[in-house]
C-alpha cells in the first residue's frame, strides 16, 4: 500500500493525467474492498490536493468506499459532489442499502428514480431474494423491461438460494423461451438446483445442454458438476470430471479432497492434498479434522503446525480439531502452545474452541486449568462447555465437583445426564448410576442409546436382573432394541445376571454383529459355565467377516481354562501372533498360567511365567499359587507367594499360602503367615453378597450388623437354624 502511495505521488498529474487517474481508481478499489477507511481518507485528501477528487470516476469510487465502510457524514458530503440525478450513484446507493439490509430505503430509492437500467432492476430483485422476500422480488421481476442473461440468472440464483430449486428450474425454461442464452453462472446455479432436488437425470440433461452450448470446459461449471456428483454419491463420475479438467483451482482440488476425506480414504486424501498446487483454509481443516477424528492425532498436530508455518490462518474449527488431537495424545505442552495461538488470534471465547480446551486440560489431569478456561467463557458458554467440564471432572474422579457443577446447570440435555452417569460408572458406584438415571427420568429428559448402555452396564455389575428387565422394556418402547450397541449391552447384562437363554435370544436377533457383541456373548457363555458352547460360537465367528480381537481371545482362553481344554487353549494362544496378528498382553499370559495351574501342570506353569517376554502381573503368580493350594505343592507355593508379595501388598496371596500350610498340617507356618499379615496391616476382605428386594439393592458383608433391619434378619436366621436342627 505504501509503495502504491509513493507511485501515485510521484506521478505528475498534469503530464500523466490518465495514468494518475488509472492508479487512483485501482487504489481506491483495493482500499474499498479491504475496508481500509483510514488509508482511504488519507488518499481522498491527497486527491483533493491534486485537484482530482471531483473527477466523476474518482468521485464514484470514493462514494463506494465510504458506502462500504458505512461512513454517513462522508457519504452525505460526497453526494453533494453530484449535481442532479446520477444513475450510477443511485445504483450504488441501492446496492449499499441492500447490503445493509435496509430494504425499505432501497425500494424508496428505486421508486423515486426517474430512470433505471438493467443494473438497477437486478440490484433490487437480487437484494429482495437475498433476504427471502420472494413474493416482492417476483413482483418486480415481472415488471422489468430489461431482459438479459444477468438479470434472469440473478433471479434463478436467488430462488435456488431460498430453497425453491423447482421454481428456479421453471424460470430457466421461461428464459430459454425468450431465447436468452445462459452463461457459466446460470449453469452453476442450475447444477446446484439439480443437487437440491436430488435429481441425477435432470442433472445429466443440464450437462448435455452445457456440452451443446460449449461451457463444459468452464472452470466454475466443472467445479459445480464435481460437487453435484459427489452430493448424489457418483464418486467415479466426479473423479472423471476432475481428471479431465485442463484447468483446476483450489475449489476443484478441495472438492475432490473432501470426497476422499468423507470416504475415510486418508491415504488417497493425503496424496491429493500433497499434490495440490494451492491450499486454502478449507483443505487444511478437512485433513486435520479427519486425522483427528480417525485416530491419527499425531498426524493432525503435525499438519496443523505445517499449516501455521505456511502462513495460512487457522479457523476456529481447525483450532478445535488440533486441540482435540492434543487431548487424544495427552500432549499438554503442545496443547498449551496452541492455546497461546488461540489467545493471540482473539478466539478464546469461541464455544467450540473453549470446549476443546476444557477437554484437553481435563484429559491431561489438569482440571484446574480446565475450570479456568470454563470460567473465562462464563458469559458465552453453552451446554457444550458445561458438559465438557462435568465430563472432565468425572474422568478425573472428582465426583463432588462434577455433581456440584451439574446441579448448577439450568439447561441440561441428555449429554449432561450421560456425563454424570458415566462418571459414577467409572468409579464403580453402580447404585449412584441408577439413582441419577431415575432423576433423569423424573426430569422428563428422554434417555439415549448411550444412557441405556451405561445403565445396563451398572445393572450387569450389580447382577440386578429386575432393573435390567425394566430397562429392556423402556428400550423396546423407544425403539432402541435393534441398535447393535444397546443390544450388546442387554446381552452382557443378561449374561452377567445368569440369564443365558435371554442373552442368546437377543444375540441371535442382532443382524450386523460387530466384534463387541461377539465378545459379550462368547465371554458370557464362558463365565456362566458354557465353555464348549463359547468355543463353538468362537468358531462360528471365525466363519463370518469379523476378525478376533484381544478381548475375544481372552474369553476363549478363559473358556478353555474352565473346561479343562488345555491343549486347545495353548493352540489358540499360539495362533494369536502367527495367524491373527495380535500380540498377547499380560492378561493372556495370566490366563494360560491359570489354565496350566488348574490342570495340575504346575512346573509347566512356572516355566511359562519365567519365560514371558513381559513382566508377569500379580494375578499370574496368584493363579499359580491357587493351583499349588489345590495340588498341595508347598515348595512352589512359597516361591509363588514370595513373588506375589513383591508385586502387590495385598492379603490374597498370604491367605492362599496360609491355606496351603493348613492343608499340609503345618500349623506353625499358618500362625507365622497370619502374624506377618498382621504386621503388614493386611486384612482379609470380607465376603460380600447382595439381593434386590422392592427395587432396592441390599448389600451384606460377613458378620455385618450395619443393615437397618439386621436384628430381624439375624432373628429369622436363628429361627431357620433351629428349624433345620429339629428336622
Amino acid at each position: 500500500m505504501k509503495s502504491a502511495y509513493k507511485t501515485l505521488l510521484n506521478i505528475n498529474s498534469r503530464k500523466s493525467f490518465k495514468m494518475c487517474l488509472y492508479n487512483s481508481i485501482n487504489l481506491l478499489k483495493d482500499l474499498s474492498n479491504q475496508r481500509l477507511i483510514t488509508q482511504g481518507a488519507a488518499l481522498h485528501g491527497c486527491l483533493i490536493k491534486m485537484g482530482m477528487s471531483s473527477e466523476r470516476y474518482i468521485a464514484v469510487k470514493l462514494l463506494n468506499m465510504y458506502l462500504n465502510c458505512r461512513k454517513s457524514f462522508e457519504i452525505n458530503h460526497m453526494l453533494k459532489e453530484f449535481n442532479g440525478f446520477d444513475l450510477v450513484v443511485h445504483n450504488c446507493l441501492i446496492n449499499a442499502n441492500v447490503e445493509w439490509g435496509e430494504l425499505d430505503e432501497a425500494r424508496r430509492l428505486f421508486d423515486e428514480m426517474p430512470e433505471r437500467n438493467e443494473v438497477t432492476w437486478t440490484a433490487l430483485v437480487s437484494g429482495l431474494l437475498k433476504y427471502g422476500k420472494v413474493k416482492d422480488a417476483m413482483w418486480y421481476f415481472e415488471r422489468n423491461p430489461f431482459q438479459n442473461v444477468f438479470f434472469w440468472t440473478a433471479t434463478i440464483c436467488g430462488l435456488v438460494q431460498n430453497g425453491l430449486a423447482f421454481q428456479g428450474m421453471k424460470l430457466f425454461l421461461r428464459m430459454l423461451k425468450f431465447r436468452i442464452m445462459p452463461n457459466a453462472v446460470t449453469f452453476t446455479t442450475l447444477i446446484r438446483a439439480c443437487g437440491d432436488l436430488c435429481d441425477f437425470e435432470l442433472g445429466m440433461s443440464i450437462l448435455s445442454l452445457i456440452v451443446k452450448v460449449g461451457f463444459e470446459d468452464e472452470l466454475a461449471v466443472s467445479n459445480s458438476l464435481i460437487s453435484f456428483n459427489l452430493r448424489l454419491g457418483e464418486i467415479e463420475l466426479a473423479r472423471q470430471i476432475f481428471d479431465r479438467m485442463e484447468e483446476k483451482d483450489v475449489v476443484s482440488w478441495t472438492a475432490i479432497l473432501d470426497m476422499y476425506v468423507e470416504m475415510d480414504n486418508l491415504e488417497e486424501a493425503r496424496r491429493i492434498f500433497d499434490d495440490m498446487p494451492e491450499r486454502n483454509e478449507v483443505s487444511w481443516s478437512a485433513m486435520i479434522a479427519r486425522y483427528s477424528q480417525s485416530g491419527y492425532p499425531e498426524e493432525a498436530v503435525l499438519l496443523f503446525l505445517q499449516m501455521v508455518r505456511s502462513g495460512v490462518k487457522p479457523s476456529t474449527s481447525c483450532f478445535s480439531s488440533a486441540i482435540s488431537a492434543c487431548a487424544s495424545l495427552l500432549a499438554l505442552q503442545s496443547g498449551r502452545n496452541i492455546h497461546g495461538q488461540v489467545i493471540k488470534n482473539g478466539i478464546q471465547e469461541d464455544l467450540f474452541v473453549s470446549s476443546s480446551l476444557v477437554d484437553l486440560y481435563c484429559k491431561c489431569g489438569n482440571t484446574e486449568d480446565g475450570r479456568r478456561v470454563f470460567e473465562y467463557s462464563a458469559m458465552q458458554k453453552n451446554v457444550v462447555c458445561w458438559n465438557s467440564m462435568i465430563a472432565g471432572y468425572g474422568l478425573n474422579g472428582q465426583l463432588e465437583e462434577a455433581k456440584e457443577l451439574f446441579d448448577q446447570m439450568r439447561n441440561k440435555n441428555s449429554i449432561s445426564w450421560n456425563s454424570l452417569i458415566a462418571a459414577y460408572l467409572k468409579i464403580e458406584q453402580f447404585d449412584k448410576v441408577l439413582d441419577v438415571f431415575n432423576e433423569m427420568l423424573l426430569s422428563g429428559e428422554t434417555p439415549t442409546k448411550s444412557t441405556f448402555s451405561s445403565v445396563l452396564c451398572a445393572c450387569a455389575s450389580l447382577a440386578s436382573l429386575e432393573k435390567g428387565r425394566n430397562l429392556h422394556g423402556r428400550i423396546v418402547k423407544l425403539g432402541f432394541e435393534f441398535d447393535v450397541y444397546v443390544a450388546t449391552a442387554l446381552t452382557d447384562m443378561y449374561c452377567k445376571s445368569g440369564n443365558i437363554e435371554s442373552s442368546r435370544q437377543l444375540f441371535n436377533r442382532i443382524d450386523r454383529r460387530n466384534e463387541i457383541c461377539w465378545t459379550a456373548m462368547i465371554q458370557g457363555l464362558a463365565e456362566n459355565g458354557f465353555a464348549e458352547e463359547s468355543l463353538t460360537l468362537f468358531e462360528e465367528m471365525l466363519q463370518s467377516s469379523v476378525a478376533p480381537n484381544e478381548l475375544i481371545l481372552l474369553a476363549v482362553l478363559f473358556a478353555c481354562s474352565h473346561c479343562g481344554l488345555i491343549d486347545k487353549g495353548l493352540y489358540y494362544f499360539n495362533l494369536m501372533e502367527k495367524v491373527y496378528n495380535i500380540k498377547p498382553i499380560d492378561k493372556h499370559y495370566t490366563c494360560v498360567v491359570d489354565m496350566l495351574s488348574r490342570s495340575g501342570r504346575l512346573s509347566e506353569a512356572e516355566k511359562f511365567i519365567t519365560s514371558m517376554p513381559c513382566e508377569p502381573e500379580a494375578n499370574a503368580w496368584a493363579a499359580l499359587l491357587s493351583g499349588c493350594k489345590t495340588y498341595k505343592d508347598e515348595k512352589l507355593a512359597e516361591k509363588a507367594a514370595r513373588k506375589l508379595s513383591e508385586l502387590e501388598d495385598k492379603s490374597g496371596g498370604f491367605v492362599l499360602l496360609s491355606n496351603v500350610y493348613a492343608s499340609a498340617g503345618r500349623w506353625l507356618d499358618v500362625l507365622n503367615t497370619r502374624k506377618l499379615m498382621k504386621e503388614k496391616g493386611l486384612k482379609k476382605i470380607g465376603g460380600c453378597s447382595w439381593i434386590e428386594v422392592g427395587n432396592h439393592v441390599h448389600v451384606f458383608f460377613s458378620q455385618d450388623g450395619s443393615h437397618t433391619h439386621s436384628v430381624e434378619i439375624f432373628g429369622i436366621l436363628e429361627l431357620l437354624k433351629s428349624e433345620m436342627v429339629i428336622s
